[in-house]
């Protein structure tokens, strides 16, 4: 996908109620959902942020989760997906002003859909140093096997 960044100090562009300005900010905002990349170049970003592997016999889902009780995380399977989800509270802090605040709060939900089925029933998961690690059993049946070529 090619993103072109307009000249935003162009006057045509900027004018109060200019039609292209009003389809330029439609366009951003579009932009900004498809990519996740705000028009300052920042990353929106989705909470939370999920890396998905796999070797021979697993798949492993790592969340970074910080800042939160482990039992405030739910973690549901269903078929091939899965669903992490939970709620991330700030301290209550009277009489403070912020000038700035990026931390993400409130409730989250995230999920992710993995390319082959997997053993639901046996997933291990494990919540250390605000990183949740899913362990997920792939069954016998999408495990690769070796077969022997036999000559005449």
């Amino acid at each position: 996908m090619i993103v072109r960044q307009l000249n935003p100090w162009s006057p045509s562009w900027s004018m109060p109620g200019n039609a292209f300005a009003q389809m330029r900010r439609d366009m951003e905002t579009l932009m900004e959902r498809l990519t996740g990349v705000t028009p300052d170049g920042s990353v929106a970003g989705v909470f939370p942020p999920m890396n998905v592997s796999e070797d021979l016999d697993h798949y492993y889902v790592r969340a970074l989760i910080p800042g939160i009780d482990a039992s405030q995380l739910n973690v549901s399977v269903v078929r091939q997906t899965i669903a992490v989800s939970g709620t991330r509270k700030s301290p209550e802090e009277e009489g403070v002003s912020h000038h700035r605040k990026e931390r993400a709060e409130g409730a989250f939900s995230r999920s992710v859909t993995l390319p082959a089925s997997f053993d639901g029933a046996r997933v291990d998961a494990k919540y250390v140093d605000g990183i949740l690690t899913l362990t997920l059993p792939k069954p016998e049946a999408a495990k690769p096997r070796r077969v022997t070529v036999q000559t005449s």
